[in-house]
């Protein structure tokens, strides 16, 4: 029997160094969600349902089979890249739909598809026409806004029965490696109304990426303090880095929407001790939003010193992200804060032009003695909510069973089923309509390969961690496109980094994983957009540090304090 990859040794160690509920010892063999309006979803909640669930059976085959309706994406990955190096496979025809025909009976057609991802408005608008007809596939993809809206309108069912009598070991042991928060997000009024589509909280950390090349050449060390970074900034404006001559670098990438997972200033912010753009625990024990604590004032007056230094690009408050990757292409940044994957986009770009170009990730530093926490913003934003009368709601609990046993458990196919290596290793995994994977499989990846290195014995390695080393192997063989998993999962790896952030007790998650509350629904966008605005302004110097205060004054008038009020409710329900 293979081994299974998703390591409940390594999920333990982060989840007690993340100091998150120990959920994998519940005796009930549910979830541990909270109590009271996120409610606790384990079997006791269900009333008398013990006998069924000792019958009930996370893999068994339907006979005879049954039918069950999607509604899907189509995006550019897997219509240009994926389909073309599969033959004989389609959205509507492919190894994943056999298998869940094959071995549990379950038939899936879709009512429609959209090209795009979830994200595009093609897919919101036609969801939201979907919904707003009433016409409901058996199976819709929503939000945390449009899960709330079918919950409220009673069209979807309450999943929580089906859940603690149908998910499997693995399944439980994915959706509780955060904490409570996964299960809870899709929870109201003690009923979960849909299985999340669980994503990871763990991806959105940020590293700060440097071209060490560039440090070389100027003869300076990897920072250590914020000051030691700000004096780096000052080296790569003004030391002409690239040795051409001319005075056309600047220090650090910053796109105009602030907030990003490339050329973001997350880690800069948290630098200072700063996290805005999350709800995130204050000293008293209550929720506040990051972005208008005390603390931000100071990062956004760094920010505006290096602007007016030259160190950003005069130009960052109406560049989008794509603008500012051809800035990085071009060689003339060298700092960027940003998640594991930069070095896949838009690092890689700036090392195909130049060879010599070497981006190392570091960890985020601090402007005073204090270690930095790192803000971990939840990810999981996607529900596999069902159609209230569909005869068979427990089938998506052994869909997602499936989905994790045949990658990531101890009978794994990974290599047929997720990457194949003979289809050019493309992520055949999108052909499934349900695709949730362990939220640290990256991370124990890494450290899977971390442990064969030092063994000096790659053999040992199965599934992920056995394609990812095939990919290292490539690069160190010639293979220039294979550069970027290098800058993550090789020896010199971000993801050292990021064992260190776990190991120090840095990382701070985001509190409220709720619904979106009446004020947000109706408040929310604009107060986002006034802060970017007025961000933006005060970091570009066009008004004074000062109109922060005013900025926190008016962001509370204008619906925030009304807004962290009712987060604070829902805290104190999870709480309780």
């Amino acid at each position: 029997m293979r081994k299974r990859i998703f390591s409940t040794g390594i999920s333990a160690v982060l989840i007690g160094s993340m100091l998150l509920t120990a959920c994998g010892g519940n005796s009930s063999g549910g979830s541990s969600s909270s109590a009271g309006a996120a409610g606790e979803t384990s079997t006791a909640a269900t009333g008398d349902s013990s006998a069924a669930a000792e019958s009930a059976d996370p893999f068994g085959k339907y006979d005879p089979p049954i039918n069950m309706t999607f509604a899907r994406t189509v995006d550019n990955d897997l219509n240009d890249n994926i389909l073309p190096k599969t033959p004989g496979e389609t959205i509507d025809s492919n190894r994943w739909l056999d298998l869940y025909s094959d071995e549990l009976g379950i038939d899936i057609s879709y009512a429609w598809t959209v090209r795009g991802g979830l994200n595009d408005d093609a897919y919101t608008q036609k969801l939201n026409v979907t919904i707003a007809s009433g016409d409901l596939p058996d199976v819709l993809i929503v939000n945390r806004t449009q899960l709330k809206q079918l919950a409220e309108s009673d069209m979807i069912a309450d999943m929580t029965e089906f859940y603690d009598q149908y998910a499997s070991e693995l399944t439980r042991e994915v959706y509780n490696s955060e904490g409570p928060g996964i299960l809870q997000s899709a929870t109201f009024d003690g009923h979960l109304m849909a299985v999340p589509y669980a994503d990871a909280s763990v991806e959105s950390t940020h590293y700060l990426w440097i071209r060490q090349d560039w440090l070389d050449k100027l003869q300076l060390d990897p920072p250590k303090t914020m000051q030691d970074l700000l004096n780096i900034a000052d080296a790569f404006t003004t030391r002409d880095p690239d040795g051409n001559g001319k005075d056309d670098t600047y220090a650090m990438a910053v796109t105009k929407d602030l907030y990003s997972g490339a050329m973001g200033t997350e880690g800069f912010f948290a630098g200072y001790h700063s996290y805005p753009n999350m709800w995130v625990k204050t000293d008293d024990g209550t929720l506040a939003w990051g972005s208008v604590l005390p603390e931000t004032k100071d990062a956004l007056k760094a920010l505006a010193d290096m602007y007016a230094a030259g160190e950003l690009d005069p130009e960052f408050g109406i560049k989008d992200g794509a603008k500012v990757a051809e800035t990085i292409a071009a060689g003339k940044v060298g700092i960027d804060f940003g998640e594991q994957w930069n070095p896949m986009y838009p690092l890689i770009s700036n090392y195909q032009n130049d060879p010599e170009a070497d981006w190392v990730g570091y960890p985020i530093v601090s402007a005073d003695d204090t270690l930095p926490k790192v803000p971990q913003k939840f990810r999981t934003q996607w529900y596999y909510a069902v159609r209230k009368d569909y005869e068979n709601p427990e089938a998506v609990v052994k869909l997602i069973n499936m989905h994790l046993e045949k990658n990531w458990g101890e009978d794994n196919d990974f290599n047929h089923y997720y990457m194949p290596v003979e289809n050019g290793a493309v992520g055949v995994w999108k052909f499934s309509p349900v695709a949730p994977a362990p939220t640290n499989k990256n991370l124990e990846a890494f450290n899977e390969i971390e442990k064969a290195r030092k063994l000096g014995d790659m053999s040992i390695l199965e599934g992920e961690p056995a394609v990812i080393q095939t990919n290292l192997e490539a690069y160190y063989n010639g293979d220039t496109t294979q550069w970027g998993w290098d800058k993550i999962y090789g020896e010199n790896g971000v993801f050292h980094a990021l064992n260190g952030y776990i190991e120090n007790g840095q990382v701070m998650r985001e509190e409220f994983v709720g619904a979106p509350t009446p004020t947000m629904v109706d408040k929310q966008s604009s107060l986002k957009t006034m802060e970017l605005e007025m961000f933006v302004r005060i970091i570009m110097g066009d008004v004074s540090i000062d109109e922060f205060d005013k900025f926190v004054e008016n962001w509370n008038a204008l619906g925030g304090a009304d807004m962290t009020a009712e987060v604070n409710e829902w805290y104190q329900s999870v709480k309780n």
